[in-house]
């Protein structure tokens, strides 16, 4: 029976490499029908589909697919599955190796598409609401015990909810701010903030580059530069706080219906036209080493980066690194969260067979062993309490600070998302790194959004 589950998972994988990328958009875009597309049953839906009922029969053997993220997580994900099995003999687990030439979502997406997909689904958060709405998950809060939802952040909770149901959870979540090296801001004369209440102003944030620069350094803040023709999911966690911090958004946040008035509104306009005059004035170093090195390499005291730049920073400049939030634009500061997470595809395996491993990955010990291995926020508090870096003097208390309090906010959580991404990234390359005007490039962007939601009669929540 486990030889005959291992070849189903690799023929799976091989299947899912011949459908073509028409495919996987098809079905991103909530498209596909028929019975062989991996959706649920609108009858499980009506019924409230219950996933799990507390029972599993026999020997149960469930394959499960990871993206090909960080080694230190693949790493340890291996062992914690070769561990798993040999601590039980109830449910048994592989992890299917996936190629690496094509990219895992579109892979996934094709998978979905032709009904190949794994019992154990590995997939980034924001896409959580586009496989829910088209019936490629099932929900879990039938899996989900009150004692484990309770442990979970609130931002874990968040980012696996759509349509007031638990349709996913990771072990991990992300933090986003301002590196910056004390020794060169006070050398400046410019203070440190403490924490969320205390960011800078976009304003303040515009003075101190021009002391900054005052003191040597050409351009001192590194954005992550990302040329137009790359623009990815980088752009959009990393710089859409900037438009919530403004009072805009990507799109209506209540209703979903439409990103007019929101994406390309007067607060939006502002935000990422402040940004295109940092680069305008030379203050974004434009990586023209192409390092993605600025940091570590001296160019720039101040890096807009996430939580697995810790190590590398902190490093090159050992107790010379400090984290602090994004700067303020005008309604508070805003940061981004959420990051990988597991999900039970439709018509996959028993799904308390899957939850008993997903119950394992889970355990305080085990999130903070990833944690640790990866350099991410444990997504619980029992994770977080082993910790030392996340503590009440830890270096990255501010990433749990600010999941905790709420000026973590998720990306929007709508089956639209994978339109709302690809416009907004691309309007952010195009907009803060090369100059375009900022009005009629968002107008742009609202139009190929609203068209993705005509196109879908808004995305009912009952499904496609």
């Amino acid at each position: 029976m486990k030889t005959q589950r291992r070849d189903l998972g690799k023929r799976s994988v091989r299947r899912a490499l011949l459908w073509g990328a028409a495919a996987a958009v098809l079905l991103l875009a909530g498209c596909s029908g028929g019975a062989g597309d991996g959706r649920a049953e609108e009858g499980d839906k009506a019924a409230g589909d219950t996933t799990c009922d507390g029972k599993i029969d026999g020997t149960a053997h469930i394959t499960m697919w990871f993206h090909a993220g960080q080694s230190g997580e693949q790493t340890t994900l291996k062992r914690q599955v070769k561990e798993f099995n040999r601590s039980q003999r109830q449910v048994r687990v592989e992890l299917v190796t996936l190629p690496e030439q094509r990219p895992y979502t579109e892979l996934v997406l094709s998978a979905a598409a032709s009904g190949d997909l794994p019992d154990l689904l590995d997939f980034d958060g924001p896409n959580l609401y586009s496989y829910a709405w088209s019936g490629t998950l099932k929900p879990i809060d039938s899996c989900v015990p009150a004692r484990i939802r309770k442990d979970l952040l609130p931002s874990i909770r968040e980012q696996g909810t759509y349509d007031e149901r638990l349709w996913g959870v990771g072990t991990f979540d992300s933090g986003l701010g301002l590196y910056v090296r004390p020794s060169v801001l006070k050398d400046a004369g410019v203070r440190v903030p403490k924490g969320v209440d205390d960011a800078w102003t976009a304003d303040e944030l515009t003075e101190i580059l021009r002391k900054l620069r005052a003191e040597g350094y050409e351009a001192p803040l590194d954005l992550n530069f990302t040329d137009s023709k790359l623009a990815d999911e980088w752009n959009t966690y990393a710089f859409a706080p900037a438009v919530w911090s403004a009072g805009g958004d990507l799109i209506d946040p209540e209703e979903f219906r439409t990103a007019d008035g929101f994406l390309n509104g007067p607060e939006s306009v502002e935000a990422l036209s402040t940004m295109q005059r940092w680069v305008e004035e030379g203050y974004v170093d434009r990586d023209e080493k192409e390092d993605k090195s600025a940091f570590v390499k001296g160019r720039t005291p101040i890096s807009w980066m996430g939580h697995w730049k810790y190590g590398e920073f902190s490093e090159a400049y050992p107790g010379d690194v400090a984290i602090v939030p994004l700067p303020d634009f005008g309604t508070g500061t805003v940061t981004g969260m959420g990051s990988w997470q597991w999900g039970i595809p439709s018509g996959g395996a028993d799904g308390d067979a899957v939850w008993r491993f997903l119950e394992y990955l889970l355990r305080p010990e085990q999130v903070a062993r990833m944690s640790e291995a990866n350099g991410a926020i444990p997504a619980t508090e029992g994770g977080v309490k082993l910790s030392p870096l996340f503590d009440e003097n830890g270096a990255e208390r501010l990433f749990i600070e600010q999941l905790r309090s709420g000026a973590a906010r998720p990306r929007p959580q709508t089956p639209a998302y994978p339109a709302v991404t690809v416009a907004f990234s691309h309007a952010v390359a195009d907009i803060v790194f090369s100059g375009a005007p900022a009005q009629k490039t968002l107008d742009e962007a609202v139009a190929a959004i609203d068209q993705d939601l005509a196109a879908h009669d808004g995305y009912p929540k009952s499904g496609p």
